[in-house]
């Protein structure tokens, strides 16, 4: 049994004299959806519990502190030491995927997992036990809307986070993105200038104020909106840049700022993929005039759904505020000087939100050694390129992206997409420019752009991958490399 395997039964491992928490807790840690159960006293093992056994046994009113003895799942099926592999497989069904395997002496010395079973996604939240308590918390005082402790909290812990004086919470990222653009005072007739290389919602937003998204190439280096693509879209009625951090890595903000200055144009950065990503030292969102996050489920940080715009400026922030909650003045409870929207967070969320902010540091720690382990297990293969890091960047690699040259590397990217989903292994291809969606073709070419989504793939990159998560994907990349690398 190798080291990492003797580490996770530990993690997973609980008394079974102990409590509902502690087994969630062991649930989160091991990250394979069960706890075992052991005698204190012997070592011995008394049975499993899952994660739906602890959620319907919360349904049905168990507290935290019941004892999980209660809800345990007694003589579960087990492998034995010196079985052979053709017995340990005959083990296994749709419903029993990890199988505890036991000595002589009725201790788990290791586990058999379903390896063609166990699907590795592109990305799951890192939620648990805190998640739990705050929401359960916001259900039981009945502050379960907008209104509550929690939003309150979740914004002030972002704005520090992010080293910015403001943040005003928000329903999605999209929304967050749209409010930043109405406080600017972006509306009808104005231009906007966007990547062509992002998620489509960055020009959604534009669009909703009723100004024009107008796209640019990208960097080939960062695959970040060019600086001199900006340039070369700058018009008598551009009024802001929106460069997005693609993937977790900054754009190039000194070049963004000087062009903005020199044009009298304001800057919003998207930051809907780079919690916690620095240019130069500083946070990422603190930048610009304003920085809008996103916390869909596949996020750094999430809530479900859920958005932040952060700023140092009281003006865009009061703004932000007014138009968020259906433009009501705040000092006149339901007296409308604005269209406004709903787009608030909810109680709820931010409950999440918190317990995900008291745990950033180790998630952004995950995401950049996992990023390591790719790194070590891919190098130097030929046709493949890795994400970058440019000097004065700190990339977050929220999705671990690679480029697949298909004369070089053997196959196509879309074909290495294949081989990977033939061993249980999810992939997502990088996103398709803009400018050539079907409601906004624009006829345009952007060939770096262009380049980069047709070569490219995001790779498992959930927070809670093990080592051998990782190595897993890239035995298959370097077996499909040409030559089986």
């Amino acid at each position: 049994m190798s080291a990492e395997m003797q580490a996770r039964i530990a993690r997973m491992t609980v008394p079974f004299e102990g409590t509902m928490r502690e087994a969630m807790q062991a649930v989160d840690r091991g990250a394979l959806g069960l706890a075992l159960l052991v005698s204190p006293a012997s070592g011995r093992f008394m049975g499993v519990v899952t994660d739906g056994d602890l959620r319907r046994a919360l349904l049905e009113g168990k507290g935290l502190e019941a004892p999980v003895s209660r809800i345990c799942r007694p003589n579960p099926t087990v492998g034995r030491v010196g079985m052979s592999a053709e017995q340990l497989a005959s083990l296994f069904s749709e419903a029993i995927r990890i199988l505890p395997i036991l000595d002589d002496d009725e201790r788990v010395v290791d586990l058999g997992v379903m390896d063609r079973r166990m699907r590795l996604p592109v990305a799951e939240p890192t939620v648990g036990e805190r998640e739990l308590q705050y929401v359960n918390e916001c259900v039981l005082t009945g502050w379960i809307s907008s209104g509550g402790k929690f939003v309150s909290r979740f914004e002030e812990m972002f704005a520090a986070f992010c080293a910015s004086r403001y943040a005003v919470a928000t329903s999605n990222g999209t929304t967050a993105l749209h409010l930043a653009l109405l406080a600017l005072g972006i509306g009808p007739g104005d231009e906007v200038i966007v990547p062509t290389l992002t998620f489509i919602a960055t020009a959604n937003a534009v669009v909703y104020t009723g100004a024009v998204p107008v796209f640019a190439d990208s960097e080939a280096e960062t695959w970040n909106i060019a600086p001199s693509a900006i340039e070369a879209a700058i018009t008598a009625r551009t009024k802001a840049i929106i460069p997005v951090h693609l993937y977790g890595h900054p754009a190039d903000m000194a070049a963004i700022l000087d062009l903005a200055k020199r044009h009298g144009l304001a800057v919003i950065e998207d930051a809907a993929e780079a919690h916690g990503a620095r240019y130069q030292g500083k946070p990422v969102g603190s930048i610009g005039d304003a920085g809008v996050f996103s916390f869909f489920g596949n996020k750094i940080v999430t809530t479900g759904e859920g958005g932040m715009l952060v700023t140092d400026d009281a003006e865009i922030a009061d703004r932000a505020r007014l138009l968020r909650d259906h433009g009501m003045r705040p000092e006149r409870r339901y007296w409308h000087t604005v269209l406004g929207y709903n787009y608030r967070l909810t109680n709820l969320q931010a409950a999440v939100g918190v317990a995900q902010m008291e745990k950033i540091e180790s998630i952004l720690k995950a995401k950049r050694d996992i990023a390591a382990l790719y790194r070590s297990g891919l190098s130097g293969i030929a046709g493949l390129t890795l994400p970058p890091e440019r000097d004065g960047a700190e990339n977050v690699f929220w999705l671990y992206t690679v480029l697949v040259d298909e004369e070089e590397f053997g196959m196509g990217r879309d074909e290495l997409m294949k081989a990977l989903a033939a061993h249980e292994v999810e992939t997502r291809p990088v996103f398709y420019p803009v400018h050539t969606q079907p409601i906004y073709q624009t006829g345009q070419s952007l060939p770096v752009a262009e380049g980069i989504s047709r070569r490219g793939l995001s790779l498992p990159s959930a927070a809670n991958m093990l080592a051998g998560d990782v190595e897993r994907v890239c035995a298959v990349i370097r077996g499909a490399a040409r030559g089986g690398r």
